[in-house]
């Protein structure tokens, strides 16, 4: 149909040539469906009607020829011939007033056929035959009398109206009139076939001629249907339309866009400039000189996108123009269509939204924060390529999202998400790579010392406690971090680099940050082959359970036994736990080795004697899953063992999950019969609120509280003794862990402890040792030191030694407030002084009491600090070398 503004303009042009009026449009959908169709049946009389009313005119022009003819013959004719005269001139003029007659002869089908005929054909055959009467009788000439009639003949032509039937009746009946006067049979004959002739002629052009009006009224009907159609794309409000002048002042726009802008009339918008409909701010300069180029150049534009001048709303409008021209290319203006744009514009920024920002917590994507990365690495100049991504892993965020539910994990991710941009704040860019992966990159140049102190202000708010869906929750996080251009000057090598930090922080205990160094390489490596041995260890029989005696301290009888889980590697030989267990967790396979833990120990219990009992640890994605009593139920089952003899150790961590599904839980392991213990009583994260519920029948106290509780100063003592008074209100036992010294032992018994645990009276034991043990009996003596060194704790530290102007590269694997033990130094003499350097602000004197091989002990000139648990606190700022002892420890290498 093409623009459909020019076909509104086509359409009113076509309407004005056919004298249609504006209204027409109106009427015309106010017509009967069948009376617009073609053939209607009141048309004939209506034709009729107008023959009738014009015909009159012919009795004047009669009566005028005969007056012509009497002058001219000099003489009237005779009596009958005026007769007739008057009677056809009679007949004439009675056309005009019997409209009663005509109606009611219009009702008979084979009167109406004669109605013509007789109106029309009558009064003309009447008065050929008297003007020929009179020229027979000789009183007029016949030149004359021709000439009357001729005369007549064009009068009654002109009466007709372009009416090609009646005009052929007329003037066949004049002359019919004329040759019955004559009474020539020849004339007569040729008269009649001319009039058949005139017939034939006659049905060929009225067939053309309706042919014409239905063609026509197919037209009409074709551009009436356009204009509805246009008026109803108006009103709905799917497009409109506009006109200009030639200066770019509105002629025409549609009322939907006076309702829009808030006019209550077309006056208010026409003669204003095309461009007041539109506003432009900063964004749209460009649109607006394209706009102003095309009107000034007198250019088409299609679908330029305009926000429209609508106060208090954001609304976008789609536009398009042409210019138009008069038939001699002049130009009046511009022409065209608009339609509403808002709606496919919000989709478009939803989706570029959608493709840049995560969906839930509103953060960057991994799109974005990719593209962040490469655009500060490929900046043009060099100093602008420097910058530092911290990437973040969310500790124990699975285990909440495993036990409250993924909505509630949802719920938790955006309030981390918020604390994260508190955090960074301006600084940076923080987004969110997935799952609870999330990535921070700070543009610039930053200092180690800065960035150490924006990781832990990272942790330390991220582990503050949460309210989610009205529960307590509390998570951690790790960081890992690293610089570019140092550690990377390309988006894959920097993260690649950040994520082996990241795993290097994981794998220091949680909760830390941890700078790249170059030797995270061989640790990732070396974590991946711990991952594929653990899984063939746990396929093929590779893992084990030791059990250390738990001993009643009343009467020194051993009470039962805590499985320990144990991993003898082909290559490393025997791993501590904290070494696999969190390979484990990360790769899912904690839940299956809990399980096998349980059986194993069940079918080992069996061949104990009845009063022994063994102690499992549940982790809590096992204490989570529904299908824990079916797993003891089954395990107990298949070995034969009492469920009162099995003890589940479970941590305070389980108090994060769902309260309902947690006293659910509880519930159904009392059903089956066995001992829950609160295992590291005391270290987690909950309150005491949950041991008003919690059916616990043991608690075990922390070994963080027993060792070094017998050293003056220590408050510790007191903990225990707090701890062991809650136990006793609550009628639960107590279990000290990790006795190791007589002097430890002593003071638990005199705190009333009435369980013990430790090397003071035992290591862990093979299954097959634990079953010799206990045939020989349940008596248990204690055997060890009288009190205990300073505690030491393991570590794994690249320290720089310094000695006599050179420096050395070393690595701390044990320390504690008194000393250390160093690896990586050879054949060096006791009662060496030299300075430790532990970080780049921070250095201690130390003095060598030992040495074996590449391995010294040290004392330390004055005993490091120690926290309120014992634990040594030392001021570290980065986790890598100094920077400027790389080349010492290179050398040393």
């Amino acid at each position: 149909m093409g623009n459909p503004a020019e076909l509104k303009h086509r359409a009113s042009a076509d309407r004005r040539k056919l004298g249609r009026g504006p209204g027409l449009s109106a009427s015309f959908k106010a017509m009967p469906r069948h009376g617009r169709a073609a053939g209607s049946r009141g048309r004939p009389m209506i034709r009729r009607r107008r023959l009738l009313d014009d015909w009159w005119i012919m009795a004047p022009a009669m009566a005028i020829a005969v007056i012509v003819a009497v002058i001219a013959a000099g003489t009237l004719p005779g009596r009958e011939t005026l007769c007739i005269l008057i009677g056809a001139a009679a007949m004439a003029a009675a056309s005009r007033f019997p409209v009663g007659v005509e109606s009611w002869v219009a009702r008979v089908p084979w009167l109406r056929k004669l109605g013509t005929p007789i109106a029309v054909g009558g009064p003309m055959a009447l008065f050929g035959f008297g003007i020929a009467d009179w020229a027979a009788s000789g009183k007029l000439a016949w030149s004359e009398g021709v000439g009357i009639v001729a005369i007549i003949a064009f009068a009654g032509a002109s009466a007709m109206r372009r009416r090609l039937l009646a005009l052929v009746i007329s003037q066949t009946a004049l002359w019919v009139g004329v040759v019955f006067a004559i009474g020539s049979p020849d004339v007569l004959g040729l008269l009649a076939l001319g009039a058949l002739a005139c017939a034939v002629l006659t049905l060929l052009q009225r067939r053309a001629v309706a042919e014409e009006q239905a063609l026509r009224r197919q037209r009409v009907r074709v551009r009436h249907r356009a204009e509805e159609i246009l008026a109803d794309y108006e009103q709905t409000g799917q497009g409109w339309f506009w006109e200009t002048d030639r200066r770019g002042m509105i002629t025409y726009v549609s009322p939907t866009i006076l309702r829009q802008l808030g006019h209550d009339a077309a006056e208010a918008l026409i003669g204003a400039s095309f461009i007041e409909l539109f506003v432009f701010d900063a964004e749209g300069q460009d649109t607006e000189r394209t706009l102003n180029f095309h009107l000034t150049a007198r250019s088409a534009f299609q679908e330029m996108p305009v926000r429209a001048a609508i106060p208090d709303e954001e609304r976008w409008w789609s536009v398009s123009g042409r210019p138009i021209h008069d038939h001699s290319h002049n130009f009046l203006g511009f022409r065209g269509s608009g339609s509403d744009l808002t709606e496919r514009k919000r989709t478009v920024a939803q989706t570029t939204r959608l493709a840049h920002y995560d969906s839930l917590t509103g953060l960057a994507n991994r799109f974005q924060m990719s593209q962040t990365l490469e655009k500060i690495l490929n900046a043009p100049l060099e100093d602008h390529r420097t910058c530092s991504v911290l990437l973040l892993d969310l500790d124990r965020f699975k285990q909440v999202n495993d036990t409250l539910g993924h909505p509630a994990g949802d719920a938790l991710l955006k309030q981390v998400a918020d604390r994260l941009k508190r955090t960074v704040d301006a600084g940076g860019v923080v987004g969110r790579l997935g799952g609870d992966e999330f990535q921070m990159i700070l543009p610039g140049v930053m200092r180690r010392e800065d960035l150490a102190q924006l990781a832990q202000r990272v942790i330390d708010n991220l582990s503050e406690p949460y309210l989610v869906d009205g529960h307590r929750v509390v998570i951690g996080g790790s960081v890992g971090v690293a610089l570019s251009p140092d550690d990377g000057v390309t988006s894959e090598a920097l993260i690649r680099n950040a994520d082996l930090a990241l795993y290097a922080a994981k794998d220091g205990g949680r909760g830390r940050h941890h700078f790249y160094a170059p030797d995270l390489h061989s640790e990732a490596e070396e974590r991946r082959a711990l991952e594929r041995d653990l899984r063939d260890a746990l396929g093929g029989g590779g893992l084990e359970l030791h059990y250390q005696p738990v001993v009643h301290t009343a009467t020194e009888k051993i009470s039962g036994f805590e499985a320990l889980l144990r991993w003898h590697h082909p290559q490393h030989g025997w791993l501590p736990p904290a070494k696999f267990v969190p390979i484990a967790e990360d790769a899912g396979l904690i839940a299956q080795i809990g399980e096998w833990a349980l059986r194993t120990a069940c079918r080992d219990l069996a061949r104990w004697p009845e009063p022994v009992r063994v102690a499992v640890n549940v982790s809590p994605l096992q204490f989570a899953n529904p299908a824990l009593p079916a797993i003891l139920t089954s395990a107990l089952a298949a070995a034969q063992v009492a469920p009162s003899r099995l003890e589940l150790e479970i941590t305070e961590s389980v108090f994060l999950n769902d309260e309902s599904a947690t006293e659910a839980m509880f519930a159904a392991l009392k059903r089956v019969g066995v001992r829950l213990a609160l295992d590291d009583f005391g270290t987690g994260y909950s309150s005491l609120g949950y041991l008003k519920k919690a059916p616990f029948d043991m608690i075990k106290i922390d070994q963080s509280f027993v060792r070094g509780a017998a050293i003056s100063g220590s408050r510790n003592g007191a903990i225990i003794a707090s701890i062991v008074s809650l136990a006793e209100a609550l009628a639960m036992e107590t279990i000290a862990e990790g006795v190791e010294t007589l002097d430890e032992l002593d003071l638990v018994r005199t705190l009333g402890c009435s369980h013990i645990q430790g090397y003071i009276y035992e290591k862990p034991l093979s299954a097959a040792d634990a079953t010799a043990r206990l045939q020989v009996g349940l008596d248990a003596a204690a055997h060890g030191p009288r009190s205990a060194r300073p505690v030491r704790r393991a570590m794994l530290r690249n320290v720089v030694i310094e000695h006599d102007g050179g420096r050395y590269n070393a690595t701390i694997r044990n320390i504690s407030a008194t000393g250390a033990m160093i690896e990586g130094l050879w054949s060096v003499p006791s009662g060496t002084r030299f300075r430790m350097h532990v970080s780049d602000s921070y250095s201690v004197e130390a003095v060598s009491c030992w040495c074996s091989e590449d391995r010294i002990g040290i004392e330390f000139v004055v005993p490091l600090p120690l926290d309120s648990q014992g634990r040594v606190t030392v001021p570290m700022a980065s986790a890598s070398r100094p920077a400027e002892s790389a080349t010492a420890m290179r050398q040393a290498g």
